[in-house]
């Protein structure tokens, strides 16, 4: 009899980003494997590559609990219509509402991959007075469940602050990259393009990214800077189109939109940037490093396990434009030092 394995997440793209090759693997070993997702422009790949596709709605934007009760029966009743030995759950709102679900519907086996401690622990701003009570109740939700963390900061908070066993806490350290399709390439001549590719949040430092390159090309640096991204209305710190277009008509940055051939996009680059106030391990660090390219990024949990200081490219404080600026600037000066940053993080 089939084993059945389904992933709960809440966008299509971010499946297809990061669990798409793991789901594939789990097919071919014997599993019936579908994955609960919101629809977007990703179904037809999923469905190709052989997943099954059950249409799930999860709002990103916020924890209204009326709303939040809504969608944990709705979640518990396609758990009993589906009858998984195993659920995946993936990034924190699908752990928690999943969580609750399986239990409602008396799904035992449980995986919770936390990716990033989001607004939990970055401070309170965003949680506001919400953040200890989803604490509280992501810790209790997580209780019985496998729980896959992506870097050691994350894993003591789990284990200090909500009470997670270390025998049931698992250190994997991201969601890994094909080293065949992430090859080093040469350079390309001309102007230095200094790239930010990120969803396009403000805690990804991209306040600090265009301020960064505001100074620099005030003080008479030749280079462009690049936004690889899109903004992304479901996250209450998301950019807003207005302010792409500010930037862009000021001459500060170049915005390239979303792009999917990402092996391609970062070939352009001599620099790549991601000044994140926190991470879990994030992908694209790990892509650009595989790419052979330079980084430069905040001392946080989850980017500094990606770089190594002065070895595979730079650390700076998180939001700080000047010191970002001043890296920046430093590896933008000795290009044979920033090639050779690129050469030691693929190596």
């Amino acid at each position: 009899m089939q084993l059945r394995l389904l992933f709960v997440v809440t966008e299509d793209w971010y499946f297809v980003s990061h669990r798409l090759p793991l789901a594939v693997a789990a097919r071919e070993a014997g599993f019936e494997v579908a994955v609960a997702t919101r629809p977007g422009e990703d179904r037809e790949r999923i469905e190709a590559a052989g997943i099954r596709f059950l249409p799930l709605e999860i709002d990103r934007r916020g924890m209204n609990p009326f709303k939040e009760t809504i969608s944990v029966v709705r979640l518990a009743r396609l758990m009993r219509r589906e009858r998984p030995d195993l659920v995946h759950l993936v990034a924190l709102k699908p752990v928690l509402l999943g969580n609750l679900a399986a239990r409602l519907s008396g799904v035992k086996r449980r995986v919770s991959a936390v990716a990033g401690m989001g607004f939990l622990f970055t401070g309170e701003k965003r949680g506001g007075m919400l953040a200890p009570a989803v604490r509280r109740l992501l810790g209790q939700a997580l209780r019985g469940s496998r729980v896959i963390v992506q870097n050691p900061d994350d894993a003591r908070l789990l284990r200090e602050s909500l009470g997670v066993p270390a025998e049931d806490l698992r250190l994997i350290r991201g969601a890994g990259v094909d080293l065949e399709k992430f090859q080093p390439r040469p350079e390309p001549s001309g102007v230095p393009l200094v790239m930010l590719p990120s969803r396009l949040l403000w805690d990804k430092g991209v306040g600090e990214f265009v301020e960064a390159a505001r100074r620099l090309l005030a003080s008479g640096v030749q280079a462009r800077f690049v936004l690889v991204g899109a903004p992304d209305p479901a996250n209450p710190a998301s950019v807003h189109h207005a302010n792409l277009d500010q930037w862009q008509e000021e001459g500060v940055i170049e915005w390239w939109g979303h792009q999917k051939e990402m092996a391609t996009v970062l070939a352009q680059a001599h620099l790549v940037c991601l000044p994140s106030y926190r991470e879990g391990l994030p992908k694209v660090l790990i892509e650009a490093v595989a790419s052979g390219r330079a980084v430069v990024t905040c001392n946080v949990p989850g980017c500094r396990e990606v770089v190594a200081q002065g070895e595979t490219g730079l650390l700076v404080p998180a939001q700080d434009a000047a010191a970002l600026a001043d890296a920046i600037r430093t590896l933008l000066e000795d290009p044979a030092w920033r090639r050779r940053l690129g050469e030691a993080g693929r190596a």
